[in-house]
Parts: C-alpha cells; sequence; structure tokens
C-alpha cells in the first residue's frame, strides 16, 4: 500500500485507528473453546475483525501471541492475514515482530512477511543498523516500521542516553540516521503514546512520516495530546489500541462491544481530523 492510498483510506474511513490483534489464549473467552473447539483463536479474531473493520484502517497482529502457541498459531495468523486480505482488502497490515539481523537473516524475514505473508509492514529494530534495516525495503509498495521512542518503562534504559559532544539522544539518533536508508514512503516509526509530548521534537526531524503510536487506551495515552502535537498534513498517524478494544467483554457480546469500543475512537479521530481540515 502506498502513502497516498493509506492517507485515502483515513480520509474515507475518517480514522487512524489500527486495532492490534494481540490474542492471548488465556483471555479471549471461554464459551469459544466449546463452541469452535480447536480453532477458537481464529474465530476471536474473525469476529474481532468483523465488528471492527469499518472503523479501522489498519490491523497489527503481535507475533508473539502466534509464535507461543508453535505452528497452530503461525497458521492462525496466516489464516487471519488471508481473511483479511479477502474480506476486508483496504486495511493496511503491520506484522508487530520487531525484527532486526545481520543482512541475510534480515531478508529472510522479509521474504517471510512480504512474500509468504502479505503484509505492508513489520516493525523492525534499529540497533544493528543499516544493512539489518535495508532489506526489508526492497520491496515496492512495503514499509519498514522503525522503532524509535517505544511506550514502555524500559525505554529510559537506553533511548534516552545523550551523545556527550552533540546531546543528541539515541532515539533523535535513530531517526536522523535512518533517513538515509529510507523515505516517507516506505519508512514509519513507533512513537509511544506516554511520551506523546515529545512529538513536537519528533516532527521537527522527520515532519512528513507515518508514525505508529501505541499505548492509547490501556496503557493511559491521550489519542488528544498524540493528534496536537504529532498530526502533520497527511495526518501521518496511525494510532494503535489492542487491550481496550478485543478485551472490551468477556463474554458472547465480546465482538459487539469491540466494535462500540472502535466507534468511540474512530468518532473523537473523525473530530480531530475536521478540526485539522482533512476531511
Amino acid at each position: 500500500m502506498t502513502r497516498e492510498e493509506l492517507f485515502e483510506n483515513i480520509k474515507r474511513k475518517k480514522s487512524f485507528l489500527c486495532v492490534g490483534l494481540d490474542t492471548d489464549v488465556n483471555k479471549i473467552p471461554e464459551f469459544l473453546f466449546d463452541k469452535f473447539e480447536g480453532d477458537y483463536i481464529f474465530e476471536f479474531n474473525k469476529a474481532i475483525i468483523d465488528a471492527t473493520a469499518k472503523f479501522a484502517v489498519a490491523y497489527k497482529p503481535n507475533l508473539a501471541f502466534y509464535e507461543s502457541l508453535g505452528a497452530e498459531g503461525l497458521d492462525v495468523l496466516e489464516r487471519t492475514v488471508d481473511y483479511i486480505r479477502k474480506n476486508h482488502p483496504d486495511m493496511f497490515l503491520i506484522a508487530d515482530a520487531k525484527r532486526g539481523d545481520i543482512g541475510n537473516t534480515s531478508a529472510m524475514y522479509a521474504r517471510t512477511f512480504f512474500g509468504a505473508m502479505d503484509f505492508d509492514s513489520v516493525t523492525v529494530a534499529p540497533y544493528m543498523g543499516e544493512d539489518s534495516v535495508t532489506p526489508f525495503l526492497t520491496y515496492e509498495n512495503k514499509w519498514v516500521t522503525l522503532l524509535a521512542l517505544t511506550s514502555n518503562k524500559g525505554a529510559f534504559d537506553f533511548q534516552f542516553m545523550k551523545d556527550a559532544e552533540t546531546g543528541e539522544t539515541l532515539y533523535q539518533k535513530v531517526l536522523k540516521t535512518s533517513q538515509k536508508w529510507g523515505n516517507a514512503d516506505n519508512m514509519m516509526y513507533v512513537v509511544g503514546a506516554t511520551k506523546a509530548e515529545m512529538l513536537s521534537d519528533i516532527r521537527e526531524i522527520i515532519p512528513d512520516h507515518f508514525l505508529l503510536v501505541p499505548g492509547v487506551g490501556a496503557q493511559g495515552g491521550s489519542l488528544a495530546e498524540v493528534v496536537k502535537y504529532g498530526m502533520n498534513k497527511q495526518c501521518g498517524l496511525l494510532v494503535n489500541s489492542s487491550r481496550a478494544i478485543i478485551y472490551a467483554a468477556n463474554d458472547e457480546t465480546f465482538a459487539e462491544a469491540a466494535g462500540r469500543e472502535a466507534e468511540k475512537v474512530q468518532k473523537e479521530m473523525e473530530k480531530h481530523l475536521a478540526d485539522a481540515g482533512l476531511i
């Protein structure tokens, strides 16, 4: 998917919501185990997708929740991607895999997510540098979503370390250096919503790139703050919500509850898009 296509979807659906499909076998409603026997995870995903698709522009399965189940989980992941492609083909699909290794290994990861599975983007860790990232950038209309400033507590261990000479933090160095590898048409950045006040400084470095923003919802990030500091002339935001939507209820109404939560977020996003003159 191109940047223009993504922006058109945002305008058409009046939303920049990304729903995280972090499907935890220990949290899905118990009645699914009896009703669908061995296929309860896929049926949960399918119900969540159908209930939220008209309010979202992207889905982000976190690979850990599928890989932890072995071959069965990877099968569910592939079928989930196929289901979205066949039934909701306008969706931007992000593999939240946090890969990044030496060049030939990254090339195999890229083949996995862009060849064997039809994702639009994959999250990549920048620590190993250019040759660990560029193999993902060789696929037309595919994206790298590079970790820059994350929303977890451990972000302060390394990401805010400063260069003694320049005063530049490590995450700022990542933003500046990585622009030599890709551009606003094939690279976006993970910036946590719990660091929303730093988005204005980040926008000075990368004014045109899309940002994938986790941390809104269960992690306490503010959508209004993210929009205030992070929105650009093409919206430039994909705001992810996982637990607050997909686990909105734990009974037979789980899909309807997820749809209602997604609609609430979409309505707020619609207002922000209108206020910015983008719709």
